[in-house]
């Protein structure tokens, strides 16, 4: 028996049970066997993260696309797992250890903070799997991964081994974002742009065999810069080419201020006449455009400063090299200092000497690390790399063959760009926790690529024994004894980016480089749910790896959501206080509420809005599934065996099968498009007003009435509905879902495996088979039940005459409610030159429609009376004589009165969006509001248009 109040928080743990008991979610089941697979690999949320509601998003419309793959017969395999997260986990153990006073990393040493860092992971590590579970995730949890477990850390080294063996992975000197905290290289995706109030510092830089004389501008060049204290190691002044303020300098050369080297003027595109002074500094070790710069015109790359962001001058041969003598003692008394403190004393050089012409404020936007909150140094670094542009090549193909398509399809033109603008990829990270490299040193900074520590060992004694650096003997001794070649061959200290091991996910989570049964069902996956700010950070690289190791796209589609946003459109941030916490609101709302709200505002390209009160709603709406259900058990509704709503003799119960096979097959197509919120609205309006609020009503006489055959088919045409809703919701909300089947249709058979429907294009022969037959391997696993193949019923003639009767009276309503008309006053109705089939449904349903539309008779008439509303119901005309109900005019003038204020609202939006300092100022989310407001504006002019039209014919 249902119970009278819908409390999620009661049937969400228990259901969950049910699910995990049954083993429902585990790919591979005895009766899915000759199924066609289904696949798709979770995202892998980092193992040191708590849910938000962006993992909320993603995981919810997975989940909608596993649960009903499963329920149309597919073998589903949702593969779950965690990625090790280097710089976040290594940060929070850290943190840990200085909390609770205890030794310090380096203190420690790297194997013990190592197995540190494991027993966190053990012990806390992975909170979001079973924050996970709570949203109702339908993962096969029996095959959870994490990105260093022995099975993906095996594939790591694989394909690290065969890249650089292919040439694929070198190693090279170029510039990193470097994070001077955490003293690591870092990816473009760990930077974030801030916003800075900070300067441009104008500079003359004195042109060589001219005496300096700040009055005297000939004998000058002056550079715009916001960091100064680079400075010191710039190689070159950057002009454009077509600047004739500048044409006759190039080739020539200036003076570097404060340190006396002499550095070329050159001609390049980057510099911009119109920013600044219109010529550039070029500190190619020190600003990614800048080596590009350098690189094209062969400049020497000059690093100034350390890993720690301070002055690097002594000793610094780079730096040294070419000065005049005295130089040193400047380096000396710069060396060390800070690069901000630097900055404050260049300057104050730069200004002592007349080289600092002048100052100006200049907000730009400047990159700290999301991790430390350090503003991050383009450093010049040895990293190892991949050589990206030549893997891009294929995975460019297979989007553009349509091998793998993206949804949107507009992503694709962002995917394009990216990959083919793609540079080399740091794939090398300054850290202890990660999988470290599998490459090792001799004594001459030779490298040895392996897999293992022996066969590099073995490869770079044999070498050097060939080479006669060591001796054959010494060559032995080394190999069986550790300490005796300590020093002599270590091991690379880095580990990889963590972005490289999640490139390998789709693969390597099925047991690759293995050739297990896994690898040949399951790859390539179906679909790739995700957001777009990492469609290049894993999107490109899964394409790249699945396609060179694989020699297949890991993915036929890649689904592509947007942002979850507050309800004015405003990105969702502590510092702002506007973040919904995902969990807080299932406990207040439930999963599953929240859960639909997310489906119903994930329209493709767009952010979703969101806010409690969104939630609430759809809350509401399981409240009134669940009270639904409950007045059918009430009232005795019951499927008998065997019954067949296609044989169903009343016209309302007709209707119902054919609204029902309407939504199910909207949906259907909505979901196979990837249209979220399309299909879950289609539920949204069945259920509430389709099923609840006309079918029911209109079914109450006969429910409630003596027994007959029709009260029987009704009774058991309301049993199927209701559980053809529950079937249809099950992906959306599956916990209330799950429930409700559970009590009311008294079958063995799980939901969750219950069929969708009999069409030929879900289902096997040998599925349809194995239906109706228990697994004789998996006794706790339910059959898939049998579905009344929904989705092809229809009847246009109940659809017709039911629908008359909606469309009536819901028209009726509004005409009552846009005139203030009264509940308690009653008017007429007069049907006016109808048809011979509409006049003979009155009768059948006069009682129901004066009911609900409140009306005080029904009539026919030739034409409509005097002083009536004309509504158009279906091509037929109904009119309500309101003559002597309603002050026509007074209503008339309130109407003019909405419309002025309508219009009023309307320019007042449109002086707004009109204005360009609006629009360049104002944050996006108010521009949003705004168009919103208009549009709403507008909506209800049209409304209110409509509404006067009708009182123009009634007088």
């Amino acid at each position: 028996m249902i119970e009278k109040n819908y409390q999620p928080a009661d049937i969400e743990g228990r259901m969950s049970v049910v699910w995990e008991d049954a083993r429902a979610f585990r790919a591979g089941r005895p009766d899915r066997r000759d199924a066609e697979p289904f696949t798709i690999v979770i995202p892998p949320p980092n193992v040191t993260g708590s849910l938000h509601m962006g993992h909320a998003l993603n995981n919810t419309l997975q989940d909608i696309l596993c649960r009903f793959e499963r329920m149309r017969g597919r073998d589903v395999l949702w593969q779950p797992g965690t990625d090790h997260a280097g710089i976040a986990t290594q940060m929070v153990v850290e943190r840990q250890l200085m909390e609770r006073q205890q030794p310090g990393r380096r203190d420690m040493g790297r194997a013990k903070f190592i197995e540190r860092v494991w027993q966190w992971k053990d012990e806390s590590g992975g909170v979001i799997v079973n924050q996970l579970r709570r949203l109702g995730a339908s993962c096969d949890w029996s095959r959870e991964r994490f990105t260093m477990d022995e099975g993906l850390s095996r594939a790591v080294v694989k394909v690290f081994v065969e890249l650089h063996r292919d040439g694929l992975i070198y190693k090279d000197k170029r510039l990193v974002n470097w994070d001077t905290k955490l003293l690591t290289a870092i990816s473009d995706l760990e930077v974030q742009q801030v916003e800075v109030k900070g300067h441009l510092w104008y500079l003359r830089y004195p042109l060589e065999g001219k005496s300096f004389n700040p009055e005297d501008t000939a004998g000058f060049i002056v550079v715009a810069t916001t960091r100064p204290e680079t400075m010191l190691g710039d190689t070159a002044v950057a002009v454009h080419p077509d600047d004739e303020r500048y044409r006759h300098l190039i080739g020539k050369q200036v003076i570097l201020p404060l340190v006396g080297r002499r550095i070329p003027i050159v001609a390049d595109d980057y510099s911009d006449p119109d920013k600044g002074s219109g010529a550039v500094k070029v500190t190619p070790a020190h600003d990614f455009n800048d080596f590009e710069i350098g690189r094209r015109h062969g400049l020497p790359q000059i690093n100034v400063l350390d890993q720690e962001g301070c002055l690097a001058l002594v000793g610094n041969e780079d730096y040294l090299r070419g000065l005049p003598e005295g130089s040193d003692e400047f380096a000396k008394e710069m060396h060390g200092v800070d690069r901000f403190a630097a900055r404050k004393q260049i300057v104050t050089r730069l200004q002592d000497f007349g080289f600092l012409e002048r100052i100006e404020p200049n907000t730009h936007m400047v990159p700290h690390g999301d991790r430390s909150g350090t503003i991050i140094e383009p450093y010049l670094t040895d990293q190892w790399y991949v050589d990206a542009k030549t893997l891009a090549q294929p995975a460019i193909a297979a989007v553009r063959s349509g091998r793998t398509s993206f949804v949107p399809q507009n992503w694709e033109k962002t995917y394009f760009e990216w990959m083919e603008n793609i540079q080399p990829w740091c794939i090398s990270r300054q850290l202890w926790w990660g999988h470290q490299i599998p490459a090792w040193y001799g004594p001459d900074g030779r490298v040895f690529v392996a897999e293992t520590e022996e066969e590099a060992v073995s490869n770079a004694l044999g070498y050097y024994v060939e080479q006669e650096v060591i001796t054959a003997e010494q060559g032995r001794e080394m190999a069986l004894d550790r300490n005796k070649r300590a020093g002599f061959i270590t091991r690379d200290e880095d580990v990889l980016d963590t972005w490289f091991s999640s490139a390998l996910w789709p693969f390597s989570t099925l047991g690759w480089p293995a050739d297990t049964p896994e690898v040949k069902r399951y790859y390539p996956t179906d679909v790739l749910v995700t957001g777009f700010d990492i469609i290049f950070f894993w999107v490109a690289r899964m394409m790249m790896m699945g396609l060179h190791f694989m020699k297949e796209a890991p993915f036929s589609t890649v689904y592509i959501h947007r942002l979850v946003r507050d309800e004015k459109g405003a990105k969702m941030s502590k510092s702002k206080g506007n973040v919904i916490d995902p969990l807080g609101v299932i406990d207040e709302y439930g999963a599953d509420a929240l859960r639909f709200a997310l489906a119903r505002g994930a329209a493709q390209g767009h952010d979703i809005k969101l806010s409690s009160q969104h939630v609430e709603t759809n809350r509401n709406f399981a409240t009134k599934l669940w009270n639904a259900c409950r007045f059918a058990e009430m009232n005795d509704c019951v499927m008998p065996e065997g019954f067949d709503p296609a044989q169903a003799k009343e016209t309302l119960n007709r209707w119902i099968a054919h609204e029902t096979a309407r939504a199910a097959r909207d949906v259907t197509g909505a979901l196979q498009a990837y249209r979220f919120n399309d299909a879950a609205n289609v539920l949204y309006r069945f259920v509430w007003n389709v099923y609840c609020d006309w079918y029911l009503e209109l079914g109450k006489p006969m429910l409630l009435g003596e027994e007959s055959a029709a009260k029987t088919e009704t009774r058991a045409t309301v049993a199927w509905a209701r559980d053809e809703i529950l079937k249809l919701l099950h992906p959306f909300m599956p916990f209330i879902t799950e429930e409700l089947w559970e009590v009311t249709a008294r079958r063995d058979t799980l939901l969750a495996l219950t069929a969708w429907s009999r069409k030929a294009d879900a289902l096997t022969a040998g599925q349809l088979a194995m239906m109706s037959a228990q697994a004789v391997n998996e006794p706790l696993m339910p059959p898939l039940a049998i579905a009344f193949d929904v989705e092809n019923f229809a009847d246009e003639a109940a659809e017709a005459e039911i629908g008359w009767v909606v469309d009536l009276v819901t028209a009726i309503r509004s005409v009552r409610a846009e005139m203030n008309i009264a509940p308690s006053i009653l008017t007429a109705l007069v049907l006016a030159g109808v048809s011979a089939e509409t006049r003979e449904r009155v009768p059948r349903w006069s009682d129901v429609i004066k009911r609900m539309a409140r009306l005080s008779d029904i009539s026919f008439a030739e034409r409509a009376p005097e002083g009536a509303v004309q509504l158009l119901v279906r091509g037929e005309i109904a009119a309500l004589p309101l003559k002597g109900v309603i002050d026509l005019a007074a209503e008339k003038t309130r109407l003019d009165k909405e419309i002025t204020k309508a219009d009023a609202d309307i320019k007042r939006v449109d002086a707004k969006l009109t204005n360009e300092k609006f629009l360049a100022n104002a944050p996006d989310e108010i521009v949003e509001e705004e168009k919103e407001k208009r549009e709403a504006a507008v909506a209800r002019k049209q409304k209110i248009l409509e509404a006067l039209e009708r009182l123009k014919h009634a007088s």
